[in-house]
């Protein structure tokens, strides 16, 4: 499972990455965000240990 959420997670980053290259500003900062939230990391929404 925290592999699947680690892929999930760098997909998010990646394409909030590319959508602020491509000029969409708040839509990439949204799924950083998101990216950050859902990775199995430090700041998970799905460790609520």
């Amino acid at each position: 499972m925290a592999t699947l959420l680690w892929i999930l997670a760098a997909i998010l980053v990646i394409s909030g990455i590319f959508a602020i290259v491509r000029k969409q500003i708040l839509w990439g900062i949204v799924l950083i965000v998101v990216g950050l939230l859902v990775g199995p990391g430090g700041v998970s929404i799905f460790n609520i240990s």
